[in-house]
């Protein structure tokens, strides 16, 4: 026992990696899982598995039959050889083995007789049969875990928290473990002892974390779960849930260390003051002594102060009774002592912070009833807010300090809402926002002696308003307006966006910003540019992408500040440049379901980083301690304190206003970098916010307008579009052109949620503005239409797109844009030496075969189909029985038949959900970071696979080629205008909209474009060789266009002697008549081996008969000698010893995301087979294994690879005839692929039909990738050689007959290099796709979502 518990707290206490660990793993700590032996375990189970094994070096146990137990190879085990045991579970499944009584029977004795039992996610129900009494719980499913996962621990002392990182008295855990948090009210059973309580949920009353009194043993009841995204939630998170884990299994494997629970010690007080306080009060002390020097008179007085009460306060505790294992004294603190230090304490910190000079004499804020307080939710803005019923005023606090006088500067008689205060730099006047009587927000301006009220005229339109407006240097002012006529998508518009505009100081107003989503808090920065938070998501997940941007005051140079790219931090209100800092700023962080617009005060530095926690530098509060990004829905729901409207004093001191606890009102604090909060003022039943310094500010510089205002485009130079990360690995010469696309933004009262564009995506309508030629050294200069969004697809030479902008770029009138490449950092510096488009005039865009329109299926894609599919795609029974798919077109449907209301809004053709579904693109909602190139190239997707393949003799033209690839870039729309979605339900709203738009932007951006057609043309668009009437061609009887009419013809069976055999002759071939070795093992690093299968010599028939032509014709084909082959696919642990940086990510999941867990699933287990790696990568790796085994590895040929698949067999599958189950033997696209996962969310599985191709008879569980050997191998021991990843082979995928012409030599590192053959199928494949004789291919620099690959090694066996 003493073995087990130095090892598992060394484990806890220095991190040791598991792997690291030389010693035996010790017998004591048992996983026990609800899987008898002959189930395939589900993901999460699996994940709980192999953690334990890694963590805690545990043995896996399994209920078998009779209440027995049994290791993973179906060896008996006894619960009597563990000590303490994690019993895990991500769900509640009635029927499970661990249902069976017996089996509960054998737990419940073991736990009887002195074991410790670890329960572990969603196992409260088995208290009740383990004699614990009924458990009242309420899970929390995924789809719901949108908030932190914390633990405020109770019992402090507990050896739960040994070690462990309790931050601010929480111990934070990855995400997606709240998703078994549950409301635990464990009762006693009668005559029993009530559990301990050791752990609550920050800020609530739910208690996840329990202690009972079992017999002679102890139960820990821990409601939490590992997540499916757990290999991406944050490594501290991470660590956290492994110490407690570990801490637990510890404290529950030593008997010795047990509480005892029938007269439980009281928990001792925690010091009146502690360390952390203490040490944050000399810091800040000793600060403002080292900054202001004379400023700061008292500060050797204050130092002595609070040395003397330390020296006091460490006396008292010296003098209690020797502490206790824990380190704390045994005993509390008297009462009256106590109290007395910490007051005392806290009046020293306030007397001594608020001599801080920088401390204004007055503030101006807004106090407002704590009743009403006026804040928009995170997804909305002013103009949804009521008008009125506010009991508000703009008051003046002075001095600033608690026992400051306050007074009235503003308040409207009618309770009419007063706020967005910005204070001009003199300190003479301010403005703010308050709707004028006929209801609509207006920007007014008021003396700071509370004379000269006035509405400032900016856009006096009826139906628009305008409001949170702030002072420029050059005396205009920036202000949103609801002008733009946009409305929020996610709402179906019921919000209305606001978009900047600027007021001149001669009265004009121009548009600055042309925004799908609102902009928020304008502010200037000291260098004289605009900042400002831009919500942006366009085909990215709408409740985290709230981004920080800065311009110039014209418009100009829109750029990015803070947050693209990342999860975190999902918004950023009210931020503020600090004083004196060239790049520092500090915002509230918050979510988007979120308390509207309060959250974390954080301080962020873009110079050291522009995403995620790359450049937080501080998060206030948490003085030391590294920013734990919270990527959540409700980052802030259970943490305190709570914050709004930061004015930075300094870098290290803000005014605030702040929710201290749920308990305390919103009062006006002075906070600092230290961890310091101190209250300035507070009025009980009022919030105090909004404070601003009364005293004038330093005037930014003035930075020129830089526009034309006679120019209606602007010119954009890219320098080199290879040079930025987008483009990583791309290599020159694959972009040949620049697709330039634009957006419809949806108009007040309508929306794609519920309206949707398209089956799961896009948001928007788009527009194809045209396309510019890159030229070789990766230079374009080109024309784009000015004060209209736009974005850039890079094309290769087939025009289809390499990369996807989902984002967008403004430019002003007569504004030169240029950058270095493709998402390259900012500031990055252009090359000296001149580029081959600069020598050239800007390029116009093409044309996109007629006028710049909305892409709409029906118009663009539909005329394809009737061209070249519906001749045979009619929906009619053909002669052999089959009826094909239909490809006619329709009126649209539902996509399921069903009442929802989100489900009745979204209706597509037919046609369209037959294509759609051959079709991979981002989703609604695929990731915020910038995707891997080629991630979604239409290269990958079924459909154009199979046209390529030769469908049937199906050769598109050009255009149609071009109509077919736009329409997969664009992320698969079905609707090309908001007329053509909503015109014939509201189409006089559509039409005013459309009208009051197209005004606005004529006076506030001289753009007259038009891009939103009639309500009559609704075949606007369509190509000129299509037929004006429908069904189309199919209807005359003739072949379609570009269709030779023939089917395959079946080719001549070869003959190849002794070939095909039973897996009993392969057996007997692959040993050998020496009886040699089949499988050898090659050791990598401590815990990662290779292992290899032998292949052995042979001939069989490469190819099929009767597929499709790059298959045919069948050849015999000769493996001369024995050759050694993985046994299973390379992976990500393996991998990583070649490249650590590799990640091989997620597979997205489906519609919309608010939880982690919706993001999708992973694909970055250990033992999951690596992919998104290119042929080049793969080649490289078998380079570096040759150099570091000394052998010579290689990707197996073409011929090689079906060779060991087939095993003998001559089939399309080596593991039966098709239409058999083969759940068993490979991870195909099943059941578990087509279902849309709801995520706890009905709604989901009522918006989007199982659309994805799959064998739906059949299901295995698994979503993506299986770790490798989870299915049964073939007759030689290779696992996975159909499904679970594709695989890369060495052969160029060139015609049959197969033969030795140079395909398998590597190929130039050019951009047209040839295709490589990709072999097996993947999880994303069915049966039809996933056949030993299948071959994809694939550029041998394109990661593919789904292709990974295993190595050969052909030395002398």
């Amino acid at each position: 026992m003493r073995v087990l518990v130095r090892v598992l707290t060394i484990l806890v206490a220095v991190s040791v990696s598991p792997s690291s660990l030389q010693a035996a793993p010790p017998p004591g700590i048992g996983v026990l899982l609800d899987y008898a032996g002959s189930q395939r375990m589900d993901v999460e189970s699996e994940l709980a598995c192999d953690l334990a094994r890694e963590w805690l070096q545990a043995r896996v146990i399994l209920p078998a039959a009779g209440g027995t137990f049994a290791d993973e190879r179906g060896q008996a085990v006894r619960l009597a050889d563990f000590a303490a045991i994690w019993c895990y579970r991500p769900e509640s499944k009635p029927g499970g083995p661990l249902s069976d009584k017996a089996v509960l029977d054998a737990l419940r004795q073991w736990v009887q007789a002195g074991g410790g039992l670890l329960l572990g996610g969603q196992t409260a129900d088995l208290l009740a049969p383990l004699g614990l009494g009924a458990t009242a719980t309420k899970p929390v499913t995924f789809g719901h875990d949108r908030a932190q996962a914390g633990l405020a621990p109770v019992r402090k002392t507990h050896a739960a928290w040994r070690g462990a990182d309790v931050s601010a008295g929480v111990l934070w855990f990855p995400e997606a473990a709240f998703s078994a948090y549950a409301d635990l009210k464990p009762p006693a059973p009668a005559g029993a002892q009530a559990p301990l309580i050791l752990a609550r949920t920050p800020g609530g009353a739910s208690n996840p974390l329990a202690e009972f009194p079992a017999g002679k043993g102890r139960v820990v009841l821990a409601a939490w779960r590992l997540g499916r995204l757990w290999d991406h939630a944050p490594a501290q998170s991470r660590d956290n849930y492994r110490a407690l884990t570990a801490n637990l299994l510890t404290y529950l494997g030593d008997r010795q260390a047990w509480l005892d629970l029938a007269a439980p010690t009281a928990e001792p007080p925690e010091p009146p003051v502690s360390a952390r306080d203490w040490e944050g009060l000399d810091l800040a002390v000793r600060d403002l002594v080292s900054t202001f020097g004379p400023r700061y008179p008292r500060g050797a007085e204050f130092l002595q102060r609070l040395e003397a009460l330390k020296k006091e306060h460490d006396q008292l505790v010296n003098q209690l009774p020797a502490a206790n294992a824990h380190g704390r004294p045994s005993v509390g603190f008297p009462p009256a002592h106590a109290q007395d230090l910490s007051a005392r304490f806290a009046a020293l910190r306030d007397e001594a912070l608020l001599a801080n000079p920088l401390l204004p004499a007055k503030l101006l804020l807004v106090k407002r009833g704590e009743g009403n307080l006026g804040l928009p939710a995170n997804y909305l803005s002013n103009s949804s807010l009521k008008p009125t019923g506010y009991d508000n005023e703009i008051a003046l606090l002075s001095p600033a300090g608690p026992g400051g006088k306050m007074t009235t500067l503003y308040r409207p008689a009618d309770g009419r809402f007063v706020g967005d205060v910005d204070l001009h730099f003199d300190a003479k006047r301010l403005l703010f926002s308050m709707p004028a009587p006929g209801g609509r927000w207006q920007v007014h301006e008021i003396g700071t002696d509370g004379q000269h009220l006035r509405e400032i005229e900016t856009i006096r339109q009826a139906d628009v308003d305008n409001y949170d407006a702030c002072y420029m240097p050059d005396e205009s002012i920036v202000f949103c307006s609801t002008a733009c006529f946009t409305g929020v998508p996610c709402v179906n518009g019921s919000g209305h966006v606001c978009n900047l505009y600027r007021r001149y100081r001669d009265g004009r107003v121009r548009q600055l910003t042309v925004e799908q989503d609102h902009d928020w808090c304008p502010t200037p920065l000291p260098n004289g540019r605009l900042l400002y938070l831009r919500w942006e998501y366009v085909d990215i997940p709408h409740a985290f992408s709230r981004i920080l941007f800065h311009a110039n005051p014209d418009g100009t140079e829109q750029l990015e500040y803070y947050g693209s790219g990342s999860y975190w931090p999902a918004s950023m209100f009210f931020a503020r440049p600090l004083p004196a800092q060239s790049t520092r700023v500090v915002a509230v962080v918050g979510g988007h379901h979120e308390l509207p617009r309060m959250g974390d005060l954080v301080v962020f530095d873009p110079a050291r980083g522009r995403g995620g926690p790359q450049g937080a530098i501080q998060l206030i509060g948490a003085r030391g301690r590294a920013v734990l990004p919270r990527a959540l829905d409700l980052p802030i729901a259970q943490s305190w304190p709570k914050f709004l409207h930061p004015f930075p004093l300094s870098d290290r001191h803000f005014l605030v206003s702040c929710k201290p606890a749920a308990d305390r009102p919103w009062g006006l604090y002075l906070a600092d970098t230290f961890d310091n909060l101190v209250l300035v003022h507070e009025t009980k039943g009022y919030a105090l916010l909004e404070p601003l310094p009364l005293r004038p500010a330093p005037r930014p510089p003035v930075i020129p307008d830089k526009i034309d205002p006679a120019r209606r485009d602007a010119e954009v130079a890219i320098a080199d579009i290879y040079a930025g990360p987008a483009l990583a690995c791309v290599p020159r010469g694959t972009i040949k052109a620049i697709r330039v696309i634009s957006y419809q933004f949806a108009y007040q009262g309508m929306g794609a949620e519920p309206y949707s564009i398209g089956l799961d995506g896009p948001w928007d309508p788009k527009l194809v503005l045209g396309t510019v030629p890159v030229h070789a050294d990766g230079s374009a200069r080109f024309r784009i239409p000015a004060c209209t969004p736009v974005a850039f697809q890079p094309l290769d030479a087939d025009g289809a797109a390499v990369q996807l902008m989902r984002s967008w770029m403004t430019a002003m009138p007569g504004e030169s844009v240029s950058c270095t490449g493709c998402h390259e950092p900012q500031n990055t510096a252009p090359p000296v030496k001149p580029t081959l488009a600069s020598a050239q005039p800007p390029a116009e865009p093409a044309p996109f075969y007629g006028p710049t329109r909305g892409f709409s299926f029906r118009n663009e894609v539909q005329p394809v189909l009737d061209r070249h599919c519906t001749r045979c795609h009619d929906g009619k029974p053909r002669s052999d029985g089959r009826t094909l798919p239909c490809l006619l077109d329709g009126p649209p449907v539902p996509t399921l038949d069903n009442k929802n209301g989100y489900n009745l809004a979204s209706k597509f053709s037919p046609s369209y959900y037959q294509l759609r579904r051959h079709v991979r693109t981002p989703t609604k909602e695929s990731d915020m970071a910038v995707l891997r190139p080629w991630e979604f190239h239409a290269s990958q997707t079924r459909l154009v696979q199979r046209l390529r393949k030769g469908h049937h003799g199906v050769k598109l033209d050009k255009e149609s080629w071009d109509r077919l690839l736009t329409w997969i870039d664009l992320n698969a729309p079905f609707y090309g205008s908001w007329t053509e979605l909503r015109g014939a339900e509201i189409g006089p709203h559509v039409r005013k909209q459309w009208q009051r738009r197209r005004e606005m932007r004529r006076l506030y951006t001289g753009m007259e474009d038009d891009f939103e057609p009639p309500a009559d043309a609704a075949w606007h668009g369509r190509p000129a060789h299509a037929s004006q009437g429908r069904p189309g061609p199919a209807s005359t009887g003739e072949t379609p266009v570009g269709h030779t009419g023939k089917m395959p013809v079946p080719q001549q069976e070869v003959a190849c002697p002794d070939w095909p055999f039973d897996a009993a002759q392969a057996a007997r071939r692959q040993q050998g008549d020496t009886k040699r070795a089949v499988q050898q093992r090659i050791r990598l690093a401590p815990g990662v081996e290779l292992e290899l299968v032998r292949v052995p010599a042979g001939e069989f028939v490469m190819g099929s008969p009767d597929g499709p032509p790059d298959q045919r014709p069948p050849s015999r084909q000769k493996i001369a000698r024995d050759f050694w082959m993985g046994r299973f696919e390379i992976t990500n642990e393996q991998f990583a010893l070649f490249d650590a940086s590799h990640e091989s990510g997620i597979e997205f999941g489906d519609y919309i995301q608010f939880s982690p867990g919706e993001r999708g699933w992973t694909l970055s287990r250990p033992r999951q087979p690596v992919v998104r790696v290119s042929w080049r990568q793969a080649k490289a790796f078998c380079d570096w294994l040759s150099r570091r085994t000394g052998r010579r590895f290689d990707l197996p040929t073409e011929a090689q690879w079906e060779y060991a698949c087939r095993a003998g067999t001559d089939g399309p599958a080596w593991h039966g005839p098709p239409g058999a189950d083969f759940s068993a033997y490979a991870n195909l696209a099943d059941a578990s692929l087509a279902a849309i996962d709801p995520f706890g969310w009905g709604g989901r599985t009522q918006v989007l039909p199982a659309w994805r191709p799959a064998e739906t008879r059949v299901d295995d569980g698994r979503r993506v990738s299986a770790c490798v050997g989870s299915y049964r191998p073939n007759a030689w021991g290779l696992h996975d050689m159909l499904g679970n990843a594709a695989e890369w082979t060495r052969s160029a995928c060139r015609a049959y007959p197969y033969r030795d012409d140079g395909r398998n030599d590597p190929p130039p590192p050019a951009a047209d290099a040839e295709p490589r053959a990709v072999r097996g199928g993947s999880w994303y494949d069915p049966p039809a796709r996933a056949r030993a004789d299948f071959r994809q291919a694939y550029g041998p620099d394109h990661p593919v979502f789904d292709v990974g690959f295993r190595v050969v090694c052909e030395d002398a066996p």
